[in-house]
């Protein structure tokens, strides 16, 4: 019986979100990079930097983040977020660049 329980908590902790709150995911897995401007990634508030990739939409930016994008993997290293979470981190680099 305490087998099936532990089965039935880690299924459901490493099937849901690892990261719900945006601010988790950026600082797990953006900060290092970004604030560094490491590889060309955009520093975070830098409005030229980000105009044009706000322009092109969320999606779009979304579609970049899940495939990677020059030293930047997919997902930014963070495989166990969903779309959610991901977009979420966006929005705080979206709010600091406008």
């Amino acid at each position: 019986m305490k087998k099936a329980v532990l089965f039935l908590v880690s299924a459901a902790l490493f099937s849901s979100p690892l990261y719900a709150d945006p601010q988790a995911v950026y600082d797990k897995h953006c900060k290092a990079c970004h604030d560094a401007g490491l590889g060309g990634a955009p520093k975070p508030g830098d409005k030229a930097a980000w105009s044009a990739r706000i322009a092109a939409g969320a999606d779009a930016m979304l579609a970049t983040v899940k495939s990677g994008k020059g030293a930047m993997p997919p997902k930014g290293t963070c495989m166990s977020c969903d779309d959610a979470s991901l977009a979420g981190a966006i929005d705080l680099f979206v709010k600091q660049a406008q």
